[in-house]
């Protein structure tokens, strides 16, 4: 209920941004320089909600249109680890210093990764390339065709982006989200917390802990929210929980592979060191700002959520339940019919 009115408006601009940005919009700004093009990349990747699995073949896309390798790595980082979805989902369940930190420790860390990448290896000079269709959901479909955005009217792109958002987007992370949740009241229920705080309570160990528990795994940003507001809740630092929302999302076996093929062993390399790194940094940083500012997380997390009416959360929620029993259901069928 507390997650659902923000899902809703995290969503529905995801969509919006879908409709009113022109396919190769990106594209066209990712080519030539080693620095200008990373910021670019970096910047555009902050509100696209896109997961780790759903960034890959967009990249592709980009890599193939003329994007150097460091625009390409920065759009790889930026994008899963934050997104208007997330953030609106963040600032819901968790805090606002945390809902700031977020972006913020993804936009430096694809700065980083990106400008390095374009030191080491500078980009040469290629030819523009016809403009490619990038995916903006989890899903690549061959041969899919854009919206018709230059000849639709405003309300048709309202409209497009409302439907997109809706069905194909949410339709995408529902099933995550769910498991997210699920997950966060396993945890709440049954791990004790003074288990939590003796080992996550805050410190450079907590955070390289949360660093191996997060790298391997898959979970999309939105869906890594509310297990990381059960650990908040529980007594791990707000930096840890930070560790965990930004290398969950943005890293994976099956990811790390597949960038191993699309930029090579080197740039796989400085990605992954990039992200643990940042994540480290940003989470010591994160707990020495509540420390500073005596804060206690446990405290204010999930308090934004309180500013929306009771009737307004239940009736979100009921859309939201009502949106996910098709995509869910299909979810459980795939899973089911791989047995």
């Amino acid at each position: 209920m507390e997650a659902s009115p923000y899902i809703l408006f995290g969503i529905a601009f995801g969509g919006l941004i879908k409709v009113f940005m022109p396919t190769d919009f990106i594209a066209r700004h990712l080519g030539q320089g080693k620095f200008l093009p990373v910021v670019k990349a970096a910047v555009f990747g902050i509100p696209l909600p896109l997961c780790s699995c759903g960034v890959l073949p967009a990249a592709s896309g980009l890599k193939k249109q003329g994007a150097n390798n460091g625009a390409t790595i920065a759009f790889l980082i930026s994008t899963p680890e934050s997104g208007v979805d997330s953030i609106s989902i963040t600032y819901a369940l968790l805090d606002p210093l945390l809902t700031i930190a977020r972006p913020l420790a993804a936009l430096f860390t694809a700065l980083f990764a990106g400008f390095a990448e374009n030191m080491v290896h500078p980009p040469t000079s290629t030819p523009s390339r016809p403009t490619l269709i990038l995916p903006m959901a989890g899903r690549s479909t061959p041969g899919a065709t854009p919206f018709s955005g230059e000849k639709a009217s405003f309300f048709q792109k309202i409209n497009q982006g409302i439907r997109y958002a809706f069905v194909e987007l949410w339709g995408d992370i529902a099933a995550y989200f769910f498991l997210g949740i699920l997950l966060g009241g396993v945890i709440t229920a049954l791990i004790p917390e003074a288990f939590l705080t003796s080992y996550l309570g805050g410190g450079l160990s907590s955070m390289l802990i949360m660093l191996v528990v997060g790298i391997p795994i898959y979970i999309c940003a939105s869906a890594s929210t509310p297990i990381a507001a059960a650990l908040i809740l529980k007594g791990i630092s707000p930096g840890a929980a930070l560790v965990f929302l930004l290398t969950g999302p943005a890293t994976n076996i099956t990811s790390l592979s597949v960038l191993i093929g699309l930029l090579g062993k080197r740039a796989a390399l400085l990605y992954l060191f990039s992200i643990a790194f940042f994540a480290v940094l940003f989470g010591l940083a994160v707990d020495q700002l509540y420390v500073l500012l005596d804060l206690d997380v446990r405290a204010i997390t999930g308090q934004a959520a309180e500013i929306i009416p009771q009737e307004i959360q239940f009736l979100s929620a009921l859309l939201i339940c009502i949106l996910s029993i098709k995509p869910v259901g299909r979810s459980l069928q795939r899973k089911w019919s791989r047995r």
